[in-house]
């Protein structure tokens, strides 16, 4: 790829100028695009006050929901914006029937949002798909678990633990043949790797912009597909959710007919600007262009860090490896402060050091933070 071009997008993030930054899995950079829109909603906070919703920021909603259904495709009314996953898939597990189907198939290898949202239910039995590899699951699992007696098939589209992706066209065809609701969490992958709420056949796609979308934190995008959308009735709702939401009659309650049924209460205004100035930087690019991009980062890392003797935890197969790296290590909180002292911002997890490149990161930057992990280990 050219890295002229990747060179004129490092210019939009500020923090590349002071470190080393290969933390995106943990928090997208913040760019210039993102400050100018905050910057600009500030102005209008200054100048309108609250009148500025009605003349300025709804739209500035309806611009976001176009661009996030551009990306997940989907349409705008198949589209609702949350405050994070955990209320998304509230919302969502509030609108399922249990009670022929009592049971929710999630990954061992998931965020635990995804099964919290179901342990906490007495009603439903949560069942977890072990991974024989400690990286993946096999597909052969999943449908040994999926059965007449399954609500719903709740999983990541990338491990949080391990990178690895998952095939979702094949375990929608899972979750089809049992009947069961097919949920996938995309926060890990959307703006690392394509995601396609019809191609990829999901009946519920929820990402946001915290990570690898650059827009920062307190949202989170839930897209239904459309014929299921009124299906769906939720018992947790708010005042976003009511279709005459602006007369505030709290007499009587009507869910809207689209998507939006399913948000709850005001947006996170300030999160939605700098979402906007980060997918505007997304769209410019192209997910296609930046799936590119981050394999050629993450297999040098890969290969560079392999030759150094470290060990990882990881899809074996390069094609369903994401940016996101575990590296083994004996004491991975102490090597990330050391990391930091050299400028390396990473993270740390359980036996591991978490080291996720994004398209604005360099292959000498890679190269930095394997050459320094190695002097901490030989150290």
């Amino acid at each position: 790829m050219d890295t002229t071009h990747w060179t004129h997008w490092r210019s939009q993030f500020p923090i590349l100028e002071r470190a080393n930054y290969l933390n995106s899995c943990s928090l997208g950079a913040l760019s210039r695009r993102s400050v100018e829109r905050l910057s600009r909603f500030q102005e209008d906070w200054h100048t309108h006050g609250a009148s500025a919703w009605y003349e300025i920021w709804l739209g500035r909603l309806a611009e976001l929901r176009g661009r996030v259904g551009g990306l997940l495709g989907a349409g705008d009314d198949e589209v609702a914006f949350s405050a994070s996953v955990s209320a998304a898939l509230s919302v969502i597990g509030s609108a399922i029937d249990y009670r022929h189907r009592p049971r929710v198939v999630c990954a061992e290898l998931d965020f635990p949002t995804i099964g919290y949202q179901w342990m906490a239910r007495p009603d439903v039995e949560v069942v977890l798909v072990p991974s024989d590899d400690g990286a993946t699951i096999d597909l052969d699992r999943w449908a040994d678990a999926v059965d007449e007696r399954t609500a719903a098939m709740a999983t990541s589209h990338v491990f949080f633990t391990t990178g690895a992706t998952q095939d979702l066209k094949s375990l929608a065809g899972i979750a089809r043949r049992a009947g069961a609701l097919f949920i996938v969490d995309a926060y890990q992958s959307a703006g690392q790797l394509p995601v396609d709420l019809r191609g990829d056949d999901v009946d519920v796609l929820i990402a946001g912009p915290l990570k690898w979308l650059l827009g920062g934190p307190g949202l989170a995008y839930t897209t239904v597909r459309r014929e299921l959308v009124t299906e769906l009735r939720p018992t947790i709702t708010g005042w976003f959710g009511a279709a005459d939401q602006f007369d505030f009659d709290i007499t009587r309650h009507q869910f809207k007919d689209d998507a939006r049924r399913f948000e709850l209460g005001t947006p996170a205004l300030p999160t939605v600007h700098t979402a906007l100035g980060g997918q505007e930087i997304i769209d410019e690019i192209g997910v296609a262009a930046i799936r590119q991009r981050n394999q050629e980062l993450t297999e040098r890392l890969i290969e560079r860090a392999g030759d150094a003797g470290f060990r990882f935890r990881m899809a074996p197969d390069p094609e369903a490896r994401s940016a996101i790296v575990m590296i083994a290590a004996a004491d991975p909180g102490d090597a990330v402060r050391h990391l930091g002292q050299a400028g390396i911002i990473v993270d740390a997890r359980p036996g591991h050091v978490r080291v996720s490149p994004h398209f604005y990161n360099t292959s000498a930057e890679i190269d930095q933070v394997v050459d320094e992990l190695a002097r901490w280990r030989d150290g």
